[in-house]
């Protein structure tokens, strides 16, 4: 681990992450949990140290609250002023005592008729600020309502369903998953938990990828295939400001640009990974699809980070579209899979860094970007680090955009960047990552990054068949889960080195992130129901204890009356085949 050399440089650190806390007194900023990481820089660590290596063996249980709606639970609940607000799936919400678990109010949520959900009924939480609650939904809504009462204040649509959709028709019928019945599909909605900042709620959209999913997940086969058919489907994706009075839309940042999309043809990524592009082939196909850019991708996954002293967002964005098929859209398909930095004021871009130039695999930056100040030879640099789902944690100067660090992988990696081939290429990390949309910590302090990560092998098949008896010639890619061995892996990253401190391996590949604390521990949960507590410092398990349903969201911690309490959600994760459940459990120390 990494000390730092000063104690003032030590202060500096701590100081500025507590200036980054939205609308909160300065007793609520040690005790509370007002925002989806914690604070503006997403760093998801608490502050408290009641709870600590030595007495956590004594955690109970505090409360239960059962939703009574059993489905994938994503959410981080936002606690303020003793009470707790959760997002529940299908994008319910409730507002609970955060001490006893009693239901204060429930709002809920009526869909639209017939909307098409991109990727589930589950979203990541709200915000909560100015006497509201925001919410985004499945059908591609924002909301606010009244924090103290429930009541709708105002609703507004951020999209419409209008965009042409993918569907099995373009598929071979040679293809024995032309006859499957799609499961996911494509349709916009919003997924994260919105942020406020500056009398304005942020949000972004996803399902804007365009990849026909097929077959329904099961335990054996989690995630069915997923095939990059080719079309001209969708729309580029957006992230956007909305007046937090009454909804009126501030600013939009469109992630495909309608000049400048097709980028510099980059034939490796930015520290010289080869991608294995046909070049000579993207240009000249680029005379034929000059509008690649109306369909362009790029989906809003993860709450944006905000650096309060320059008034910047950093964000990162979705693979472009349509997926793992690039026959219509040459070049580097700007802004997709890329870190971007834009100014909170107006929308504007400053910079993005992108981590895969004309993604064809799925590498979406899905895990929330962190801001932390790095220190590299001795100098405190403002920086934005992200765990990638190409299996590197990568750092990047806040101000510049320019590669500080990439750590050496954190999961496995083979035939990474590799082209899909006929008789199928087997790549690992593929489509679910690396780390998947799961939130990372961090302890600034210790210069450590904490990170849930997957190993899940992906066959990457082509279908290439030449036109035929007057019919077009059919050209795609399947991503479709191995056989192999799935599990996952828990890391902790020696920011300083890149190096890995320690690693803990578990039974199925982990979705749902990880909490810090200041006292030296990490909490996160399992599919199997387990959640579990760890040593910051050696990874040593230190607790754990088993809810009835896949604990696959991001755990908290939040002090009531003196005492500490550490809550998660646990309602499984559908995509991976993890048991359903509808619980919050909250814990607190049951003796001293």
């Amino acid at each position: 681990m990494m000390f730092l050399k000063s104690p003032l440089l030590a202060c500096c650190l701590i100081l500025a992450s507590c200036t980054n806390i939205p609308n909160q007194s300065s007793s609520q900023i040690k005790t509370d949990w007002p925002s989806f990481g914690r604070d503006y820089t997403n760093q998801r660590m608490s502050p408290l140290t009641q709870i600590n290596p030595q007495n956590v063996k004594n955690l109970g249980l505090a409360w239960k609250f059962k939703s009574g709606v059993s489905a994938s639970f994503q959410a981080t609940p936002i606690v303020t002023g003793g009470v707790m607000y959760v997002a529940l799936p299908y994008n319910h919400v409730v507002a609970l005592d955060a001490k006893t678990g009693k239901e204060l109010w429930r709002y809920q949520h009526e869909r639209r008729a017939n909307w098409k959900m991109c990727c589930g009924p589950a979203n990541r939480g709200v915000a909560v600020s100015d006497g509201m609650v925001f919410i985004g939904t499945v059908d591609a809504r924002l909301i606010a309502l009244n924090a103290k009462t429930g009541a709708k204040i105002w609703d507004i649509d951020v999209a419409d369903d209008t965009a042409l959709t993918e569907d099995a028709t373009s598929l071979s019928k040679s293809d024995v998953k032309s006859q499957k019945e799609s499961y996911g599909g494509t349709g916009i909605g919003i997924a994260m938990a919105p942020v406020v900042y500056r009398g304005k709620v942020i949000v972004g959209v996803t399902g804007v990828g365009y990849g026909l999913h097929l077959d329904t997940p099961t335990k054996d086969a989690p995630l069915g295939a997923v095939v990059g058919v080719n079309g001209r489907y969708g729309r580029p994706g957006f992230l956007a400001a909305y007046d937090v009075k009454n909804g009126q839309r501030i600013w939009q940042f469109d992630t495909i640009p309608s000049q400048g999309w097709e980028g510099v043809f980059a034939e490796t990524t930015s520290d010289g990974i080869s991608l294995n592009r046909d070049i000579a082939a993207e240009k000249a196909n680029l005379v034929n699809n000059k509008d690649a850019w109306r369909y362009g991708g790029g989906s809003a996954w993860s709450t944006p980070a905000i650096d309060v002293n320059t008034n910047t967002l950093f964000f990162g964005t979705g693979n472009p579209s349509p997926q793992m098929n690039d026959i219509s859209r040459p070049g580097d398909n700007l802004y997709t899979v890329s870190l971007v930095a834009l100014d909170t004021e107006t929308g504007k871009i400053k910079w993005h860094y992108q981590q895969v130039p004309h993604d064809v695999w799925g590498y979406d930056l899905a895990s929330p970007p962190v801001l932390f100040n790095y220190i590299q030879n001795g100098q405190s640099i403002p920086a934005v680090g992200q765990a990638s789902k190409t299996g590197w944690y990568f750092v990047n100067d806040r101000a510049t955009g320019k590669l500080l660090m990439k750590s050496e992988a954190f999961v496995p990696q083979k035939n990474l960047f590799a082209k899909a081939t006929k008789e199928g290429t087997v790549l690992y990390p593929g489509i679910l990552g690396g780390s998947n949309w799961s939130p990372s910590a961090l302890d600034e302090k210790g210069q450590m990054s904490f990170v849930a990560g997957i190993h899940a092998p992906i066959k990457y098949t082509l279908v290439d068949e030449p036109a035929k008896e007057g019919k077009p010639a059919i050209k795609y890619a399947v991503s479709e889960p191995t056989k192999d061995a799935r599990w996952g892996i828990i890391s902790a990253i020696n920011l300083a080195t890149g190096k890995l401190k320690w690693q803990v391996k578990t039974e199925q590949p982990l979705m749902g992130g990880i909490l810090s604390t200041a006292s030296g521990l990490i909490f996160t949960g399992e599919g199997n129901g387990n959640f579990n507590a760890y040593s910051s410092n050696t990874g040593d398990l230190l607790w754990q204890v088993n809810v009835d349903a896949g604990v696959n969201a991001p755990a908290i911690s939040y002090e009531v009356d003196g005492v500490q309490y550490v809550a998660v959600a646990a309602g499984g994760n559908s995509i991976f085949g993890y048991t359903a459940g509808d619980n919050i459990v909250v814990y607190a120390l049951t003796s001293k």
